[in-house]
């Protein structure tokens, strides 16, 4: 209202999902949907809105690689990385998960984003001191501590975190874990095939370029990926591989809201931003009048 949008236009309905959501997705009146959420709960909408022929645009989750090579920008790399595993405690569909590192650095790197992970403050978000705050739920909280039991089930080494932490303070007995990282993982295990959705990320070496773009596209997701090379050739080669609707090289998390946005397989349909919205939001019409000439 005080940016001077007209009345009706937004309009903000409080409820769960199982009511006011399938009220909102039901309803003859709405005539397109753009949701943002779980792969589940999309495939739900999707079942929902398809017999009713409404437009719809889907942003699901993802599992996202982070690839990096020898000849990339190391410590740029480094920061960044730990910034796209643990910001917002890694709950951040866009957020880096599984984690690849050319061998000829992969120790080196690894040991380095461990020691910086354990540096993180897990702690009030309210203080400027914390880097990670509480995630979101209890039952969130319960659902990334069995994901890393599961990890060490299949054979995952944690090399940092992979507990609870209890800051003192207002916050105490809240949701905090600390930022984790596991080593000795394949990719068709559990924890890089589901979306965790929390400070929790996987770490392994590859050798070759077909190696890993076949890695990356191990997931059932396609939301975005990153690339650390000073080799574009290599880049562009990799990014064209790589089964996403986003791919960063030497950045993350770097977005314009003019160009499109959005993922493949089960990250979502449909792309948001600039001319995408646009086409999106709007019913082309065909108006088509014949004169008289007589």
């Amino acid at each position: 209202i005080e940016a001077g949008l007209p009345p009706g236009v937004l309009n903000i309905v409080h409820g769960a999902g199982n009511t006011a959501g399938n009220a909102l997705i039901q309803h003859p009146d709405i005539k397109a949907i753009s949701f943002t959420g779980g792969s589940k709960t999309g495939a739900h909408i999707a079942r929902e809105v398809a017999p009713k022929f409404k437009k719809l645009s889907l942003e699901l989750g993802g599992k996202n690689p982070n690839i990096i090579f020898a000849d990339c920008d190391y410590d740029l790399a480094l920061e960044t990385t730990l910034r796209s595993s643990f910001a917002n405690q890694g709950q951040i569909c866009l957020c880096g998960s599984r984690i690849y590192v050319e061998r000829s650095i992969y120790e080196r790197f690894r040991d380095d984003l461990v020691t910086a992970a354990k540096q993180m403050v897990v702690g009030d978000p309210q203080d400027d001191s914390s880097d990670l705050g509480a995630v979101v739920s209890a039952d969130h909280h319960q659902k990334i501590l069995q994901h890393i039991d599961i990890a060490r089930e299949e054979g995952g080494n944690v090399l940092c975190g992979g507990q609870s932490t209890n800051p003192e303070g207002r916050c105490e007995g809240g949701w905090f874990l600390a930022p984790t990282v596991i080593e000795g993982l394949n990719d068709q295990c559990l924890t890089n095939q589901e979306e965790i959705f929390g400070p929790v990320v996987t770490i392994q070496p590859f050798d070759e370029l077909d190696e890993v773009a076949k890695s990356a596209n191990s997931t059932q997701y396609g939301l975005s990926a990153s690339i650390w090379t000073q080799d574009l050739n290599k880049a562009h080669t990799l990014a064209n591989r790589i089964d996403a609707g986003v791919v960063w090289v030497n950045c993350w998390l770097l977005r314009d809201l003019r160009t499109p946005f959005g993922g493949t397989k089960s990250s979502g349909v449909g792309r948001e931003g600039g001319n995408e919205a646009l086409r999106f939001f709007t019913e082309t019409k065909n108006v088509c009048i014949s004169y008289d000439r007589s």
